[in-house]
């Protein structure tokens, strides 16, 4: 099969092997998959990742254990635990510490014709949510999952830190939240997005100590800085960026200002799906430009060039 492969560098492969699905997993043709800012900083050595990266997909089944499924179209969470420790026992599979992460780690990714995953963690696409759209899916989740840890109230100050592929479906979950909110980004024409859409927007960081809860989507190793000097006292920071660089933080200002840091990561995929079905969420515009996998080195450099948002690869 065509696969995208990374060793010590990125290779596209036309003789991959297929991937065969273990018990109780399903082996999926991919339709579409979407280059995240974390493949990007895979790609530099985040989490010493080998093999096909890719966790953002939407595709086919065509082998699974459940007939049921087959010919269906579907998306999936990305996490795959051992099934037996507490942690997944108690419904914390995603932290699960001998998981395997699609495309992420010790499991091939969606930069392929096919990959595997088990068969609970697969999401059925609805019909009015076509293939394009249901890539956003994964990271639309992550995007709700801020609400699940997070309870904002109407009245409470809420930032945005970044106008990229993330910070934008983030800015549109907060905004069915009805919170006062503002997204602080560096592009005029991603900001005018979500002017469109009635949500509040700025040019550059916010560093007036405004805001009770600051969410950092800003894909970059300075944003929690920034996050840390946009929060009041007493304030709340979420973390959404993973970077492959370690990041230096005073951590003498989260404690003097008794700020609360939250790590943010996967999130529910049903509220995801059902944005997506109902259009509350727009993702359509967020898509610059779609290559064929034969391509995907170029697409991947692509992706990596400022100002672009979300590239898809297309089987």
């Amino acid at each position: 099969m065509r696969a995208l492969v990374k060793k010590d560098r990125l290779y596209y492969r036309e003789d991959h092997p297929l991937p065969v699905p273990s018990e109780g997993e399903a082996l999926i043709r991919v339709r579409y998959a979407g280059i995240c800012s974390t493949d990007i900083e895979i790609l530099k050595g985040y989490m010493g990742f080998s093999g096909i990266p890719g966790h953002e997909f939407a595709g086919v089944v065509e082998e699974c254990t459940d007939p049921e499924l087959v010919g269906k179209r579907v998306t999936g969470e990305i996490n795959i635990g051992c099934g037996t420790c507490g942690l997944c026992l108690s419904g914390l599979e995603n932290h699960c510490p001998d998981r395997s992460v699609l495309g992420i780690l010790g499991k091939d990714g969606a930069f392929a014709d096919y990959l595997t995953l088990p068969v609970k963690n697969l999401h059925l696409i609805p019909d009015s949510v076509g293939d394009k759209e249901a890539v956003f899916a994964e990271p639309l989740a992550a995007a709700f999952e801020i609400m699940e840890q997070v309870k904002i109230g109407p009245d409470e100050r809420v930032c945005v830190l970044g106008d990229g592929k993330l910070g934008l479906l983030i800015a549109q979950v907060l905004h069915l939240a009805g919170c006062d909110l503002t997204v602080a980004g560096r592009h005029g024409e991603k900001l005018s997005m979500l002017e469109s859409r009635g949500i509040r927007t700025m040019l550059g960081v916010p560093g007036n100590r405004a805001f009770d809860i600051v969410i950092d989507a800003a894909g970059s190793s300075p944003a929690l800085v920034s996050a840390l000097d946009a929060v009041k006292p007493r304030g709340r920071v979420v973390v959404k960026t993973t970077v492959a660089d370690p990041r230096e933080v005073d951590m003498n200002k989260v404690v003097i200002d008794e700020i609360t840091l939250i790590g943010s990561r996967c999130g529910p995929f049903e509220p995801a799906l059902k944005a997506l079905e109902s259009k509350r969420v727009d993702v359509e515009p967020l898509i610059s430009r779609i290559f064929p996998v034969e391509r995907g080195i170029e697409a991947i450099g692509y992706a990596s060039e400022k100002g672009v948002l979300k590239v898809l690869l297309e089987m």
